[in-house]
């Protein structure tokens, strides 16, 4: 197994829930993910100054809906992309995240 990891906006993560939707889902139509070694570069691009993140670590072997890992803005790089919302048993960790 190779973790993945999402960064979560407080607003959309409810441990309670059976699953989770960022609204890139709604948007974009998948919810965005990097590995371990895109994770840094992520948080620098969009996430800096944050302090009030939820960082998840996902494995991608119990989402249900697959994990596809595809470069689909030209970076020269494959992120990890799930079309469909991630179920709570593929979440390993929902941990308090700071950029």
């Amino acid at each position: 197994m190779t973790t993945i990891y999402h960064i979560a906006e407080p607003d959309r993560w409810d441990p309670q829930a059976e699953s989770y939707e960022a609204e890139s889902l709604t948007t974009e139509g998948f919810i965005h993910c990097s590995t371990a070694a895109q994770l840094s570069g992520v948080v620098q691009t969009f996430y800096t100054g944050r302090s009030d993140l939820i960082l998840l670590s996902i494995d991608p072997d119990k989402v249900e809906i697959g994990v596809v890992y595809e470069d689909l803005y030209g970076h020269g790089d494959d992120f990890p992309h799930v079309y469909g919302p991630i179920v709570k048993q593929a979440i390993i960790s929902a941990e308090p995240f700071s950029a």
